[in-house]
């Protein structure tokens, strides 16, 4: 914990200067073997790993882990939580590595029996800093509530949870997450409070501006769905009124056919009462069905067509 806390911490504050691939070369020569030069050139490896991580220079990092002199000659110590989970930080954010292997890495190091504070963050840091990737926000959320649970002081791990839940959608969530952060943070004595403060306070802008914007979305969504509905029911009470005026104009036309009809039957021809009104009676029947085959008709289109539009919605 203390090669950690020395090495990546000093990292971070000196990492306006990065030492050359010579220079590590050299000193992974001078450490010497033995148990003593892996933890020498441990505590060195972490040291120049906290620059890079600090630098964001993900690819520069990986090469560094996988293959410098300086980090081979680490030995036992490569296997340690802390240096698995600067491998999984530097994969994370690489376009040219997977995110499968960048995730192994991480369950190595989270599951691991040894893990530290220090593997925790590295781990956390990876996952919000990494290359976007489906499912981020939740795998960040998941590992980040687990944090918290298991250190709930600790501001960095409340704000890691609230970007995982502003990822996730979860705006109200995440607000109240990041007041935490703040105001652990300012009850916690660290030396980079201001530089802090400032990171927690933009996060928190962002996650106003996308609960803002997603109550927007919400209230244009509710609007659209509103309009939408609207534009069904008038479909459907224009289509019904048109079938109305096809039904009433084929009664109409019926209608006046018979009267067309009975006048010539009644005005012109020798036919007795008798035949007239049974000519009459057969004519207004055959009206009628045509016009009840019309208005029947239509309503079988219609209902067909009705119980379409139910089926589909």
């Amino acid at each position: 914990m203390v090669a950690e806390q020395w090495g990546l911490g000093n990292g971070f504050l000196n990492r306006g200067s990065v030492e050359p691939a010579a220079d590590l070369t050299a000193a992974a020569v001078e450490v010497g073997p033995g148990v003593t030069g892996e933890r020498i050139a441990f505590l060195l490896t972490l040291f120049h790993a906290g620059k890079l991580r600090a630098n964001f220079c993900f690819d520069e990092l990986h090469a560094f882990l996988l293959s410098s002199p300086l980090a081979v000659a680490a030995g036992r110590f490569r296997e340690d939580p802390v240096f698995l989970a600067l491998q999984s930080f530097a994969a994370f954010g690489s376009r040219a590595l997977t995110v499968a292997y960048a995730t192994e890495l991480l369950e190595r190091a989270w599951s691991a029996p040894g893990r530290t504070r220090h593997t925790v963050d590295v781990c956390l840091n990876g996952l919000a800093f990494a290359a976007p990737f489906e499912g981020q926000g939740e795998l960040l959320r998941r590992h980040a509530e687990e944090a918290v649970e298991a250190y709930p002081r600790d501001h960095m791990f409340q704000a890691r949870l609230a970007t995982a839940l502003h990822m996730c959608g979860r705006h109200d969530e995440a607000l109240e997450r990041i007041d935490t952060a703040l105001t652990l943070l300012a009850a916690s004595p660290t030396a980079s409070l201001g530089v802090l403060q400032d990171q927690y306070l933009t996060r928190r802008d962002a996650i106003q501006e996308g609960r803002l914007r997603a109550l927007r979305d919400a209230e244009q969504q509710r609007r659209w769905e509103k309009q939408a509905d609207a534009n069904v029911r008038l479909e459907r009470s224009l289509h019904t009124s048109s079938v109305r005026v096809v039904e009433v104009v084929a009664v109409f036309t019926a209608a006046i056919a018979f009267a067309v009809g009975s006048l010539q039957v009644t005005l012109t021809g020798t036919l007795s009462l008798g035949d007239r009104l049974w000519l009459l009676a057969a004519q207004g029947v055959g009206l009628a069905l045509f016009a009840l085959l019309i208005v029947g008709g239509t309503w079988l289109i219609t209902r067909s067509r009705r119980q379409g539009d139910h089926a589909g919605g």
